[in-house]
């Protein structure tokens, strides 16, 4: 099974993380990607990447009014550049004794922990058919685009699980969502229509 490293771990709470990674890495993971921690043990830690964030450095603020950059200067500043671009986590189960539970971790992982992006079978195995009591994480996190998010995640797993031949993991998801925001109409909106756009995007 190949592993694909995204960055360390930067902070830490028990409802997310924040990973810091080089330019080179961010390649890699994409909005609503599942990622995983592995702690002591076979104790990880599981999350939905919600933000990708850029922050300036001194560098940065004199090259952005100068004219004429070297484009080698461009490249060089993106590839080494001190200040690591930052990816935020929702954190929405863990996995220990062998178990995969959709709850929130019974502790964070620490800084400079090495962050993952979840292979196919990993995404799976975390996202069985009839188990979406993770979504219950995205539905109560505030002060994010919990419908373009969900939408992400569901278009990645579903892909991970017609990869297996399973082609109605995302009817199953879809009915579980109409399910549990029954009483909330304007976020089931926001996310059915979310996940129109990408069923649209897709043909």
């Amino acid at each position: 099974m190949t592993r694909i490293e995204i960055g360390r771990l930067l902070r830490a709470a028990t409802a997310g993380f924040v990973v810091g990674c080089r330019v080179s890495q961010v390649e890699a993971p994409s909005f609503g990607a599942l990622v995983r921690v592995p702690l002591e043990g076979d104790y990880q830690v599981y999350g939905l990447l919600h933000d990708i964030h850029v922050d300036d450095d001194g560098l940065v603020r004199q090259l952005v009014t100068a004219e004429g950059i070297d484009p080698a200067v461009i490249a060089d500043n993106r590839l080494n550049r001190n200040v690591p671009l930052e990816m935020s986590v929702l954190a929405v189960g863990y996995q220990q004794g062998g178990r995969i539970a959709h709850l929130l971790p019974p502790r964070p992982p620490l800084s400079l922990d090495v962050i993952y992006l979840c292979e196919p079978e990993t995404v799976r195995a975390f996202t069985p058919p009839g188990r979406f009591g993770y979504f219950r994480h995205l539905l109560r996190a505030v002060d994010l685009p919990v419908g373009e998010l969900l939408a992400a995640h569901i278009q990645q797993a579903a892909a991970a699980h017609a990869a297996a031949g399973d082609t109605a993991w995302v009817e199953q998801a879809t009915q579980e969502l109409i399910t549990l925001l029954r009483d909330d109409y304007q976020t089931l909106m926001a996310v059915l229509g979310a996940l129109g756009d990408v069923h649209q995007g897709n043909h």
